[in-house]
């Protein structure tokens, strides 16, 4: 069982996303976690309300199935298949974000400065919460599709408005961490 602690290389995984893909363009389905927000909101009675969210969410029912597979996959991952150590990242990083006052950076999953239910006594983490859940939610609406349905399924299937969307996330989160996070942190 060792194995199945060790992260996996790209050419195992690699060839299983292709698969699970290949799969998908086969049987005429498209990919994409945030399209899921649109469905629940609609099955809430959204479409009562505006026409964004008249349409047959019961043709996007196997995408919810994903979402709740990632779901109880990650718990089985992190229940039952971790080894308790944190996430693997190079030293100079760990030392950077130290410096910025994340302490357990290289010892746990999430900074617990950031996502510890302690860390919400601080009305900074709110208005981080806030403002990066507004932003993220946006910039996905009006891309046409959050990071893993362009990069992964909108590349996949050759899609020029995919290709610009992902090089628009690089660059937004290069700005991102390079400029922005420097001065927040």
């Amino acid at each position: 069982m060792d194995w199945i602690y060790e992260p996996w290389p790209w050419y195992v995984s690699g060839p299983m996303i292709a698969l699970v893909m290949f799969l998908l363009i086969m049987v005429g389905k498209n990919f994409g976690m945030s399209a899921n927000l649109r469905t629940m909101c609609t099955i809430c009675g959204a479409d009562k309300k505006a026409e964004f969210f008249k349409f047959d969410w019961k043709s996007q029912r196997w995408n919810l199935m994903v979402v709740l597979g990632a779901v109880i996959g990650g718990a089985i991952a992190h229940y039952g298949l971790s080894n308790g150590e944190g996430v693997q990242i190079a030293e100079s990083v760990v030392c950077d974000l130290q410096n910025k006052g994340f302490e357990s950076a290289g010892q746990a999953y999430l900074p617990s400065e950031l996502f510890d239910l302690s860390a919400l006594s601080s009305v900074k983490t709110w208005l981080i919460l806030i403002i990066g859940g507004f932003l993220v939610g946006f910039g996905a609406r009006y891309a046409g599709g959050c990071t893993s349905g362009h990069a992964i399924s909108g590349l996949s299937d050759l899609q020029l408005p995919s290709l610009i969307a992902v090089i628009g996330f690089f660059l937004g989160g290069l700005t991102m961490i390079h400029f922005i996070f420097p001065l927040i942190f």
